[in-house]
This record gives C-alpha cells, structure tokens and sequence, in this order.
C-alpha cells in the first residue's frame, strides 16, 4: 500500500528521514531528510551522483563549501525567509551550529554539474496569492528558492509554502506528473491542519511529511490561530520539468467569485 503520510521521528543520531528514492511503497525519485544539530556540532554531506539543497530551518549556522563559507540566522520560519545551499554532485558541505539548529537535506540523482548557489531570503520569490477571494480564505505566502525558471540545470524544486492562520494552500486543487514532498511545522507544537491526497485526507502535525504521488489533487488547510509551515519540494522528471499546475477544472469558478 502507498505511503503518502507519515509522523517521522529523529533516530538517536538527530536524523529525520523523510524520504528515500526507490522506496518501493511510495518512489518520491529524491532522498530529504532533516538533521539537528547542537551548537557546536558540524555534519558534513556529499553525494557522488547527486546534487544537493541545504535548507536551513531554525537556529544559526555557517555554511562551507568550496573553500567558501556563509552564514544564516532563522528564529521564525513563518516571519523569515530561508537560506539554502544548492549544490551539483561530488561538492562537499559542512554545516557548524552556532546554536542549536536544523537543517533539511534534499537530494536527488542529477549528472549535470553546476555552479554552487548560496541563496539568502533577498535572493528568494516571496508572492502572496489568493488575496481577496472568498474573505482571504485561500490567501498564502509562497516563497520559490529555485525552481525551473531560474534554476533549469536542476532535476528538483525547493521553496516554502505559510498557509495564513484558519486558510488554505495548494488551493484550488491541483495535480501534476511529477511527485512532491511537504514536510510541515508550526511553531506551536500543538497546530495542527488537514492534507487531502487525492480521495483520502489526514492529520497534519508539526514534523508531519506528505508524499505526493504524480497525478493526485493535494490541497491543504490549517487551523484557526496556527499558521502552518511547509517545505515544498518536487522532482522534475525526464523530459517533463515541473513549471505549472494543472487545476481540477470543477473548482475553476471558485477563482472567478469574490
């Protein structure tokens, strides 16, 4: 059976396993998961075959790669925006807390080679939709890292999603070819919100993780007083590179109704 939602935990070793490529159950084609770090604590990630996005989460870290090296300080993952390494194949990255910190890791098998790309939350879309519509129901903030727009060397998406307090995301549902992966926080570890994969719905808690299979609708809605966080990543396929959603055409008026 599918595995489309899980509650993952961090093992002994401060890992969250989000998801693996070739995972029989549910192939999402990318390995993401999250790491916490103490301060003072130093991981280091390298992947021959594939490239690499460091994201950071909350905390401060110094990011070192290539005989570079940058910081990024994240309190709020609602108020501020990310910083986020992104890397090709065989470039090793050293992330050193300087407090305690997480970072989520996504990988994904790409046999192009780039050029590293440090991106701060200047460097980052921050767009407002659905403003307006249906008492700002569907009103979100989308902030893209890279996608196939600016980044179209790359065989992934990485951005985040806020979902305004009591309103919806991923709204009006929709679906595309290629899987997706959210992985969801609140800063008050009691939110909690509902994610509809397809016909069936479930429990959204802070840490949750959804894997979207390609052709499923994917909706997703937060409670009152609990603004709710996700990390949005998709992986492009062969040939047929994410760039847009294809909207369930029975939900098309709701757009065209204030």
């Amino acid at each position: 059976m599918s595995q489309l939602f899980s509650y993952p935990e961090f093992d002994q070793e401060g890992v969250k396993t989000l998801c693996k490529a070739g995972d029989a159950n549910n192939d999402m084609l990318m390995d993401i998961a999250v790491y916490e770090l103490k301060k003072g604590e130093e991981r280091t990630f390298s992947y021959p075959l594939s490239e690499m996005a460091v994201l950071l989460l909350t905390g401060e870290i110094t990011f070192s790669w290539e005989g570079k090296e940058e910081c990024g300080t994240r309190s709020s993952f609602i108020e501020e925006g990310p910083y986020c390494l992104h890397v090709s194949k065989e470039i090793t990255v050293t992330v050193t807390a300087k407090a305690d910190s997480q970072v989520l890791v996504q990988c994904t098998e790409n046999e192009n080679t780039f050029e590293s790309i440090f991106y701060r939350p200047e460097d980052c879309t921050n767009d407002t939709f659905g403003e307006g519509l249906w008492e700002n129901k569907m009103k979100r903030t989308v902030r893209t890292i890279f996608d196939y727009s600016n980044a179209p060397y790359s065989n992934m998406v990485n951005g985040e999603v806020i979902t305004h307090q009591g309103g919806w995301s991923s709204y009006t549902p929709h679906e595309h070819p290629q899987p997706e992966v959210y992985y969801y926080r609140y800063e008050r570890p009691e939110g909690f919100g509902a994610c509809f994969i397809g016909e069936e719905a479930f429990k959204i808690k802070d840490g949750s993780c959804a894997a979207i299979p390609g052709g499923k609708t994917h909706p997703q809605t937060t409670a009152p007083g609990f603004p709710m966080y996700y990390c949005w990543m998709i992986r492009h396929l062969p040939g047929n590179p994410w760039t847009t959603r294809v909207d369930d055409p029975r939900y098309n008026w709701v757009k065209e109704v204030n």
